[in-house]
């Protein structure tokens, strides 16, 4: 099944995580990163690796970007991948043993948060499909983020990805403006039955970011993971925070 399945990245400056993301990834025959003309070091160290072939293509949104990498795709599977996720052991493993009916277009992770190589005990990071097949998959926009979808039946894989982002608070900041002036569009614009619980939060705007921080310290037990621990919630309330103004922008 390995050498079905190929890895597809989305890049810009990220030269802190794609060494040791693609360092986990040398079981891949052929990877696909897809660059938004990143100003450091992060193409240098990705034609380093032999099986990366390196497409630079100017950023609009997530989902265009991510439907160019797919159409780069040779194999009968792809593997979309953030630059800060780490592939285990467990997982390569398993997608080796895979044997997907013949119904089963794609597979759902789980995620487990990693605070400077500090697996956290819990986060706010969703499921979602990561491997699909190739000619049934599509990428669609949500909000500030990407959804893969496929047209069929959808497996679980049971060993989790590791999602650690090296990159700087500042840059983690500088990232969130941007989410979140998106995410508010999404939130005002949608259907309120639509948008479940937590984007009803969400929407109360100051009460959103207190949540955050209460949920994860206290509900996901985060405050037991030290400093790390502490670190995550402070982001999650910050990115929060940011959603919270753009609402307020918008009203």
């Amino acid at each position: 099944m390995l050498d079905q399945i190929t890895p597809v990245i989305l890049t810009r400056d990220e030269e802190p995580n794609i060494g040791r993301t693609l360092a986990q990834l040398t079981w891949a025959p052929d990877i696909v990163l897809v660059d938004s003309f990143s100003t450091d070091a992060t193409v240098e160290m990705a034609r380093g690796f032999p099986n990366v072939r390196v497409f630079q293509r100017q950023f609009d949104v997530l989902a265009t970007q991510w439907m160019f990498g797919l159409e780069q795709v040779r194999t009968q599977w792809m593997l979309a991948l953030d630059a800060d996720y780490v592939v285990p052991a467990g997982l390569v493993q398993e997608l080796k043993q895979l044997t997907p009916l013949a119904n089963v277009r794609g597979y759902r992770s789980r995620f487990r948060y990693a605070v400077g190589g500090k697996v956290l005990r819990g986060s706010l990071y969703p499921p979602h499909i990561v491997l699909a097949a190739t000619a049934h998959a599509r990428v669609w926009q949500d909000g500030h983020a990407q959804r893969l979808s496929v047209d069929g039946e959808v497996g679980e894989l049971e060993t989790p990805i590791i999602h650690d982002d090296r990159k700087s608070f500042r840059a983690f900041v500088g990232r969130q403006k941007r989410y979140m002036a998106q995410e508010a569009e999404k939130l005002r614009s949608a259907n309120p039955l639509a948008i479940g619980i937590s984007g009803r939060v969400r929407k109360l705007i100051v009460v959103a970011p207190f949540a955050a921080l209460i949920h994860t310290l206290l509900v996901k037990g985060l405050i037991l993971d030290g400093r790390a621990g502490l670190r995550y919630a402070w982001e999650r309330f910050v990115a929060e925070l940011i959603l919270s103004r753009e609402l307020l922008r918008r009203r």
